[in-house]
């Protein structure tokens, strides 16, 4: 069968890396793709934007492509599964309705509030309507989201009113353009977060391997937000008991809101939960699709055949199946660009990749590009280094080792990603 992977970021490497180990699978194509998966056999670059859906389907059609996988938002608002369903081809994700989740804050807010799921009490503001008095009477931290798709990066903790109020004003004068037009304010929750990430068919949810994302941009979870700094797999501080009340107060009761309101779910379905110190989880926010960096240590353990997966959840199927796991933690650690999130520095050469693939592990490309015999820096997040090891510890010292290898002018990358769980093993290994 021949695969199309939409997206030419980390994921998406990782998702046409994982495809195409796949016995069934003889073509992957990745549009736009990126140095990396330009590299992997079985594979090849398709030069159409992961946004001209038009395009997309066209290509789809004139070469056969049995299945479509999307792995950026953007697409997937704009519709791509409605113009490639319409078309009789199979795309695996969810329809531009049910995209809404991710694609509007103030949308999913307002879904949380009719179906009764945990989340942050908020209020929505436009900037004729913003309320700074309201801000002032609010108790700090807060935390402040432009309400359309902004790459991971539209949201702001504050710490003082003033900070509230001056996010608030740059949003809606075009600090992430038209995305933030509308905004969300919302109450700052305290707990340890994680990303749950599952396979949904429209009825049935299939979890996925748990892992937490790291969102700041500097070590010690200091500086801007940005679209994820690093990230490990399993997340510890899913226990049992937390997984089951995830899938009963989160996931299965929003696809059954999602079926009831008319916009069935089919696709990745990831929740970003805020656990606190009683367990309870909630919803800081819904992604339609796999996270990103999250894609690359989960996908590194994933044992399944992820094609046969997304024919069962395409096929209303996926109570039919299960998937299988390394036993093994993953962590991977994201080395950007300079002066990411802001303004990226682009065209730098990129050392070391050579020497890194000699090593166990990883390293997934996202913003990278090959020119004249070089491979250059392309984007703000540049490379994902993915490891193995028996304990998040070990993988973490595995992944390290990769980033060691590497080198680009300007890269920065956080020391200390997996810190919670190396502190949680540390503890359990302390008589």
């Amino acid at each position: 069968m021949r695969v199309l992977i939409v997206g030419g970021g980390g994921r998406e490497h990782a998702l046409a890396w994982k495809v195409a180990q796949s016995s069934r699978v003889s073509e992957v194509h990745v549009a736009p793709g990126n140095a990396g998966t330009a590299t992997e056999p079985k594979v090849k670059n398709v030069a159409i934007a992961a946004d001209d859906v038009g395009s997309l389907l066209m290509h789809a059609q004139e070469n056969l492509i049995d299945l479509t996988i999307v792995g950026p938002e953007a697409p997937l608002v704009l519709g791509i599964v409605d113009q490639f369903t319409a078309a009789g081809l199979r795309c695996f994700g969810p329809t531009a309705k049910a995209a809404r989740l991710e694609g509007s804050k103030a949308y999913a807010k307002a879904f949380f509030a009719r179906h009764h799921l945990p989340t942050a009490a908020y209020r929505t503001f436009t900037q004729d309507n913003f309320d700074a008095q309201w801000v002032h009477n609010q108790r700090l931290p807060m935390v402040v989201k432009a309400d359309g798709l902004a790459a991971g990066k539209g949201v702001v903790i504050a710490d003082t009113h003033a900070q509230v109020i001056e996010a608030s004003l740059a949003m809606f004068t075009g600090q992430f353009g038209a995305a933030g037009k509308e905004i969300v304010i919302e109450e700052f929750l305290l707990g340890e977060e994680a990303s749950f990430i599952a396979m949904v068919d429209g009825t049935h949810v299939l979890p996925l391997a748990t892992s937490q994302d790291h969102k700041r941009l500097a070590t010690g979870d200091a500086g801007p937000n940005t679209g994820g700094m690093g990230a490990y797999s399993p997340a510890p501080v899913v226990t049992p008991l937390i997984h089951e009340r995830i899938m009963n107060e989160v996931m299965l009761p929003t696809v059954r809101a999602l079926a009831a309101e008319g916009t069935p779910y089919t696709g990745f379905l990831y929740a970003g939960v805020m656990i606190d110190a009683n367990g309870t989880p909630n919803v800081l926010e819904f992604n339609c699709r796999f996270g990103d960096p999250e894609t690359q240590p989960v996908l590194i353990r994933l044992q399944s055949d992820l094609t046969l997966l997304v024919e069962a959840a395409l096929e209303g199927r996926l109570d039919e199946v299960q998937a299988q796991w390394d036993s093994r933690s993953a962590v991977g650690v994201v080395l950007a660009a300079g002066g990411y999130p802001t303004s990226a520095q682009l065209g730098q050469r990129i050392h070391g990749l050579d020497a890194a693939a000699t090593q166990p592990g990883k390293v997934f490309h996202a913003g990278t590009v090959h020119r004249d015999g070089q491979t250059l820096t392309h984007g703000g997040r540049v490379l994902c280094a993915t490891a193995l090891g028996n304990t998040v510890s070990d993988a973490r010292l595995a992944a390290y080792a990769l980033v060691n290898l590497i080198a680009f002018e300007g890269m920065q990358f956080r020391t200390d990603i997996g810190h919670l769980a190396v502190a949680r093993e540390q503890r359990l290994s302390t008589p």
